[in-house]
């Protein structure tokens, strides 16, 4: 079978490949390709057609697509889905307005909060009510619901959400009223909370809802239009869709379930970290994946990625557990401008169209890639194995307006705006690291991204982290992490409130594991041979805290039922948390999770790069480079892939391949890793 991995980003759609070699990472090969929105689906297709031909794969052959898309991450960021109305409790009307009675910004006088994704006249009362334990207090009034229906179809809108109180415990009023819809309103389409994530927390129950009926159209178009061009081009091709916690799911359950999918980018690339760190054998890691938009960075202990139940997607939250990613707002389009006297580096982007001035698109304005060009970074016709043509011309007068307050010079100019981001940088991930405890000396840094190989070099001497990993496939490594995603399923069950013993904590797993191995049938449906592993977890609080602690459970302990042991590993948590733990102090369990991995066939990292070519064949030229506001003179240039496995190169240099460059520092020495991977040391 061969392997796909695609990944789309603002800049550019990336492909990796695996036909099934032996050598696994070592013969993985990439492809990119501008992205083209807003019909992104279009670079899906013209990539997938260059590969077919590329590397004569018939047309009729065994093929699994993995893809990762921010489809949905776009329709909520730019508030393109369509009008919603949402049935709530009676009582409740107010729940999107008053949110978490939050700021976010309290010390902005200026702060607005952001606008509901259902306005107040759209979120119609139900008599109904379930309490706190399950028990129905009040039957639903169900002409309620067709008068709803009435008023929402009325004001034009076909989608509707349901949320009521306390359905994470007893379904039964969401799913009367979803069959009742059905009845009276069968072309509604229709979402209950229960079936996205049902877990305690009215509000942020009603906002993954109403997120996963706010995106289903755009997510459904988008794989429907890759579906059919599979169905005419491809017959026997399979199609995952990556996931927000790092897996991957079929095609149709996107469809179905879309908000599992809305940050489903970064997470393949910290995947695909964690499969790196594991084969290099560096558990501790610190990523960094800066691409044409942004910069998003993760942490990885003892080879596991750090999950968060408290991330964003534009200005809502997200309960369910997700692959935890600092987004630090600047990548390689990010523009350079001034506010005033202050220079300026993001958020606004050039994005593929017209993308930064150094492409000859049509853009004008000056971006981080036109300052890497100017620096002596970039080479002006390396870009794309040559495809990419770059102005160090354009860049220079896209810079001129800003360097009218540098003395005239576009270079200071430049090179300052580098500096900011740099500094930008800093300024988010050195507190994100101290809420976890991290010290950045403890880490090495994995780079990967198209504009991480030049500017996470940089970061790195600056945070003071000595140790620095770059893929053999930097540009494309989250398309490679499609390659290597398990299929992963989370599941939860809210049972604060609730009596809690042994007896009662193993049917509870038993009944969530059920329901996992019932979900992965439905997924590989004989596609795909997968091995089931199942990770259990708690949300644990000592009683009176304000906030939970997810700790991890062994399987002896969850199998035995063993109470005692579950609250010692919570206060082995909280200790290496937050320095501090009270053994004598009463615990209450909040939530009960579990996840459930499928492992698949995946390229294995095993085979060492064969390569006979040394230093001098590596070297193909060399050119001025800037560092610290002065030229490097005659910094060499070398091609990363033909250096054999430990061949050593002291900084500076640059090393360049057809899709990433990657930037040696001065005071840092790169020797080729086993697998082709580039390691900095800096003073080895």
């Amino acid at each position: 079978m061969i392997h796909i991995g695609i990944d789309i980003g603002g800049t550019f759609t990336d492909f990796a490949v695996w036909q099934g070699e032996p050598a696994g990472y070592a013969s993985v090969s990439t492809y990119k390709l501008p992205s083209t929105p807003p019909d992104f689906a279009e670079a899906v297709c013209e990539g997938l057609e260059h590969l077919l031909q590329r590397h004569a794969i018939a047309r009729d052959a065994r093929i699994l697509i993995v893809h990762g898309t921010t489809v949905g991450t776009n329709a909520v960021i730019t508030r393109s889905g369509p009008p919603m109305a949402l049935l709530t409790t009676r009582g409740f009307r107010d729940i999107l307005n008053l949110a978490r009675l939050r700021l976010d910004k309290p010390v902005d006088l200026f702060n607005r909060r952001a606008p509901p994704l259902v306005p107040r006249s759209q979120v119609h009362e139900i008599d109904e009510r379930v309490l706190a334990d399950g028990s129905v207090d009040r039957p639903i009034d169900l002409s309620e619901i067709g008068r709803a229906v009435a008023l929402a179809r009325a004001a034009g809108i076909g989608t509707i959400g349901i949320c009521f109180l306390h359905a994470f415990r007893t379904p039964l009023h969401e799913v009367a009223a979803a069959e009742h819809i059905g009845r009276i309103a069968p072309d509604m389409d229709v979402v209950a909370s229960h079936e996205v994530w049902p877990q305690e927390a009215e509000y942020e129950r009603a906002i993954v809802t109403l997120l996963n009926a706010y995106v289903r159209r755009s997510m459904s178009e988008y794989i429907g239009r890759i579906e059919r061009y599979l169905a005419q081009h491809l017959p026997n091709a399979t199609l995952l869709i990556t996931r927000s916690n790092g897996g991957s799911m079929s095609a149709a359950e996107a469809c179905r379930q879309p908000v599992h999918t809305v940050l489903s980018g970064p997470a393949a690339g910290v995947t695909a970290a964690c499969y790196l760190g594991r084969a290099l054998d560096m558990p501790e890691l610190l990523t960094m994946d800066m691409g044409g938009t942004s910069t998003d960075m993760s942490l990885i202990r003892a080879g596991v990625a750090t999950t968060s139940t408290d991330s964003r997607v534009g200005d809502f939250p997200l309960i369910m557990p997700v692959t935890a990613i600092e987004a630090l707002g600047a990548g390689g389009g990010s523009l350079v401008w001034t506010d005033g006297p202050v220079l300026k580096v993001g958020p606004g982007s050039a994005g593929a169209v017209p993308g930064p001035a150094c492409y000859g698109r049509g853009g004008t304005e000056p971006t981080l890639t036109d300052a890497y060009l100017v620096c002596g970074y970039l080479n002006p016709t390396s870009l794309l194995g040559g495809r990419l043509a770059l102005s160090r011309e354009l860049a220079m007068r896209a810079f001129a307006p800003i360097a009218e307050r540098f003395a005239g010079d576009a270079l200071l100019a430049a090179e300052s705006s580098i500096e900011v981001a740099t500094s930008n940088m800093l300024a988010s991930v050195l507190p994100y690291l101290a809420r976890l405890g991290a010290q950045p000396s403890d880490l090495t840094l994995l780079i990967y991204g198209g504009a991480g190989g030049i500017h996470g070099p940089l970061l790195a001497s600056e945070l003071g982290i000595g140790r620095i990993v770059i893929p053999r496939l930097p540009s494309v490594f989250c398309a490679f992490g499609c390659l290597v995603s398990e299929l992963r399923h989370d599941s939860v069950r809210s049972v604060h409130g609730t009596r809690l013993d042994h007896r009662r904590l193993r049917e509870i797993f038993d009944a969530l594991r059920a329901q996992a191995d019932q979900w992965l049938e439905q997924q590989a449906r004989g596609a795909l041979e997968v091995r089931a592993g199942y990770r259990y977890q708690a949300d644990m609080r000592y009683r009176g805290q304000s906030f939970q602690v997810a700790v991890d459970l062994p399987a002896e302990t969850v199998s035995r039922g063993d109470m005692h042991a579950v609250a010692r590993a919570f206060h082995d948590e909280h200790l290496r948390l937050f320095g501090h733990d009270d053994r004598d102090a009463a615990v209450e369990i909040v939530d009960l999770r579990l996840t459930l991995v499928g492992a698949r066939r995946i390229p294995l990292a095993e085979t060492p790069v064969d390569r006979e070519a040394g230093p001098r064949a590596a070297r193909v030229g060399a050119r001025p480079v800037r560092f610290g506001r002065a030229w490097a003179q005659d910094t060499p240039v070398l091609r990363a892939d033909r250096l054999g496995a430990g061949e050593r190169v002291p900084g500076p240099a640059v090393f360049e391949q057809d899709d990433a460059t990657v930037v040696l520092p001065p005071g840092f020495t790169a020797q080729i890793g086993r697998f082709g991977d580039i390691l900095m040391t800096r003073g080895a």
